[in-house]
């Protein structure tokens, strides 16, 4: 038995199964199993816990290696399947996971090409993944302009479709507002306010009656407002501070290393109102113009914020280092109350540690002192700020020499117009500074993981990372033997040395790439209870550590309570009090681990269809006659038997462009570096592919080749072509935005010219050549989210009226939704889902 995914890129194809007990070391089955065609699974839908049987070998089918458009064909082309895979159909279903599905009802045209039945209509739900659904309503045409919910009621054996319900209108198609509803609706997010009886048990604070420390619990704490200096470093605006830092040295000439971690669960009873709702949420929601927060903001964004010069308590880690060799000599976790001294941004931050002076005067915390006591002051936090980013190097060739992964994402931030528009896509320079926080908060996850799993063997609360599947690396391999480059994938460590290696001096995109790949062949970390699987599989391959687990985020993270919760009762073993009781048995930290990691991914799900809504509004409208930022250079990643697909670097963005279109022309390129659709053929080899006309004409496009990118309307593009020529087209990647009444637009490449694109953008870019040191997976990079604050927490300042035109929360906003453009996903027929 297994979960059934579909391919969203061939819903009527393929679907796969990865069946419990097979793939694994003692059997001869080491691959996902193909359940081919929709009749093969006998009614199952897309989520379902299904029984599967397992067909003979010569009826196995290849998984689909040509590109796709989410079309409904239920027959694969000739010629574009792989090798033979295990294929099987679906004999049973055990557990039925149907929910609410985003739908539409079809437009007037198709409402009478289904009949004369009025009353029962096939709805096309937004997930191509679902299949269409029969519902009986009589405003079919009233609805037809709106996205609808529905729900599945039964699924008769005799039809070819399952029977529905209809919920709730929840906007018009298009519509900002109903778009994002329906990306709420398809990752079952509840986006309702915070009710009165949670907000009865938050503390009351307001300017006139402003909260305070409590007198007996400043002496339940260590005090460490005077004598440690602590500043928290994060992206501007940002006000969910859930972490600082310190460093000092003892009177021992030592060094003491402090991360401090607001004190959620002080706020936060188990079992409380607040509680069981954040337990629910289980992580805040990023979405790409706002953010649904799993604790009220009178928390998150205050009294548990770690903002400079007021009074807040926290859980503190402080470790006691040798002074030369930063040998961890003994380890402290305690309760403490602290008054961070500076609020630093990150910039800020790195121009101290560049020895830039000027941005002193972005520090508000110094404004109001005089010369001498500035300086004095300033001084004390560059080696502050310097001693941590030696000890965080310490710490990161420490992970290196284990084996720890640095995998390449380029981070984008949005460039806002006059009118509030988006108006660039810009990338993120990364700085030293983020590796230097992302270390520390490293550090304190790993040790809080150790002392937590000594204390309580069989239930406490690990993040785990299994080693990835040998076959997910093979086109990693493929790739970067290309090049003339091997990869070893035997081990972390192994892989880690391999992709150092893998280095082209004359084109840094290529090891950027390799790294892509590397990052997509991943298993995703994973939360769980010490006391449900052994020992030897608590290792994180990512990070390079034996224990993990999340402690540095209880603002937007439930794990992280649940963390602080055990650290708490670990440090008040053989104390009196109540505390140890709120400890989960194993069973139940074990439903709950599968509730969170189930959220977390609807969480990134959503980030990530968010992402791609925005970014199709931004390039909807825009044409590459008029527009310069249409254009850009492409990178050929990968070789598909009717095209290839491509890497933007300029906007993150990853395609599939086609070289042989549905009328069977293929691509011939003349020597202008225009091209034409002509009657030919295209011949596909490991590294390159190659159209070749019938009168003789050819083009080749290699693995890593640089080819000029367009950006444009679908729309608007195509009647320009008619408008030059039956057939011609510029040879570049055009990007068209895919307008679609019952999915979600999409972003599609076209190909326009063979050549690399020279921009002043781009040799810019080539000039700087700067290293991007970001995540360590896109998945472990919000695990370590401190690895990469600015991405889940940055704020973008924005004016009132932005706020109250877009309904958004003020958080990552749209700066969130940029970061994240590196993470789409491609239209990539060898993407399953993996959970």
């Amino acid at each position: 038995q297994g979960t059934l995914n579909v391919n969203k890129h061939r819903a009527q194809l393929e679907a796969f199964v990865r069946l419990q007990g097979f793939g694994s070391k003692d059997t001869e089955l080491q691959s996902d199993i193909l359940i081919y065609g929709a009749k093969s699974r006998n009614r199952a839908i897309h989520g379902d816990v299904v029984v599967v049987e397992l067909l003979p070998v010569h009826e196995w089918k290849g998984r689909t290696v040509a590109l796709c458009e989410n079309e409904t064909e239920d027959k694969a082309p000739a010629d574009t399947t792989g090798d033979p895979m295990p294929t099987g159909k679906v004999v049973g279903i055990i557990q039925k996971n149907w929910r609410d599905y985003v739908v539409t009802f079809p437009s007037k045209e198709e409402s009478q090409s289904q009949g004369r039945n009025a009353q029962k209509v096939l709805v096309t739900p937004w997930d191509y993944r679902i299949p269409k659904i029969r519902i009986s309503t009589q405003q079919a045409e009233a609805l037809q302009e709106y996205r609808v919910v529905v729900r599945i009621d039964s699924w008769e054996s005799t039809s070819l479709y399952p029977n529905g319900h209809f919920v709730r209108v929840l906007g018009r198609i298009g519509d900002v507002e109903g778009e994002i509803a329906a990306i709420l609706v398809e990752n079952s997010i509840c986006a309702a306010p915070f009710s009165e009886i949670q907000m009865s048990e938050m503390p009351v604070s307001s300017p006139k009656n402003p909260w305070k420390v409590s007198p007996e619990e400043v002496k339940k704490r260590l005090d460490l407002r005077d004598t440690h200096l602590i500043f928290s470093i994060d992206p501007k605006g940002c006000e969910d501070v859930d972490d600082a830092l310190s460093v000092r040295t003892l009177p021992n000439g030592n060094l003491e290393l402090g991360v401090h971690i607001a004190d959620v669960t002080h706020f936060v009873a188990a079992n409380s109102y607040t509680d069981v709702e954040a337990r629910a949420r289980a992580t805040t929601y990023y979405l790409a113009d706002r953010r649904y927060d799993m604790l009220p903001s009178v928390l998150s964004a205050d009294l548990c914020s770690l903002l400079s010069g007021v009074d807040r308590y926290a859980v503190s880690v402080l470790w006691e280092l040798e002074q030369e060799s930063y040998e961890t000599l003994r380890v402290r976790y305690t309760r403490t109350l602290i008054r961070s001294a500076y609020k630093l941004e990150y910039e800020t931050a790195q121009g101290l540690l560049d020895g830039d002076a000027s941005v002193a005067g972005d520090i508000p915390e110094l404004r109001s002192l005089d010369e001498e006591t500035r300086q004095e002051k300033l001084a004390e936090l560059v080696w502050a700020i310097s001693k941590l980013t030696d000890i965080a190097r310490h710490v990161r060739a420490e992970r290196d020499r284990c084996g720890a992964l640095e995998l390449e994402g380029i981070e984008i931030r949005v460039q806002l117009d006059d009118k509030r528009n988006i108006h660039d896509l810009i990338p993120k320079q990364p700085l030293e500074v983020h590796e230097t926080v992302a270390e520390c908060m490293i550090l304190a996850n790993h040790w809080v993981a150790k002392r937590i799993s000594e204390d309580f063997p069989h239930r406490a609360l690990l993040r785990q990372h299994p080693p990835p599947r040998q076959e997910f690396f093979t086109e990693l391999r493929e790739c970067a033997s290309a090049k003339g480059f091997s990869i070893d994938t035997r081990s972390n460590k192994a892989l880690a040395e391999s992709l150092d290696r893998a280095n082209d001096p004359s084109d840094p995109i290529v090891n950027k790439l390799l790294r892509s790949m590397a990052t997509h062949a991943m298993s995703n970390a994973l939360y769980f209870s010490t006391g449900s699987c052994p020992e030897e599989q608590f290792h994180h391959y990512g990070l390079a550590l034996e224990r993990y687990t999340h402690f540095t985020s209880p603002i937007r993270r439930y794990a992280d309570i649940v963390v602080h919760r055990l650290l708490m009762a670990a440090m008040l073993r053989g104390t009196t009090g109540d505390v140890r009781d709120n400890i989960n048995s194993n069973k139940d930290l074990e439903e709950l681990c599968r509730h969170i990691n189930n959220r977390n991914r609807a969480a990134q799900r959503a980030q990530k269809q968010s992402t791609e809504l925005f970014q199709c509004l931004y390039f909807r409208d825009r044409s590459a006659e008029s527009d310069e930022r249409c254009v850009a250079d492409g990178v050929i990643y990968s070789i598909r038997t009717n095209g290839v697909l491509v890497f933007v670097p300029r906007y993150g963005i990853k395609g599939a462009a086609y070289m042989k279109n549905k009328e069977g022309l293929v691509i011939s390129c003349q020597g202008a570096g225009s091209c034409q659709w002509k009657p030919g053929s295209l011949h596909r080899s490991q590294h390159k592919i190659t159209s070749t006309t019938t009168t003789g004409d050819s083009v080749t496009l290699s693995l890593f080749d640089h080819i000029t990118v367009s950006i444009s309307c679908e729309g608007r593009k195509r009647k320009r072509h008619h408008q030059k020529s039956k057939h011609s087209i510029a040879l570049q990647v055009r990007i068209l935005v895919q307008s679609s009444r019952c999915h979600a637009e999409t972003i599609r490449l076209e190909i326009i010219r063979n050549t690399r694109h020279r921009s002043a953008d781009t040799e810019a870019a080539r000039k700087r050549s700067p290293v991007v040191k970001p995540d360590l997976l896109k998945e472990v990079s919000r695990s370590a989210e401190e690895a990469q604050c600015a991405q889940e927490r940055a704020r973008v300042e924005v004016m009132d009226e932005e706020s109250r035109e877009f309904c958004q929360t003020r958080g990552p906003s749209l700066y969130q939704l940029l970061e994240e453009i590196r993470e789409l996903a491609l239209l990539d027929v060898t993407e399953d889902i993996r959970t």
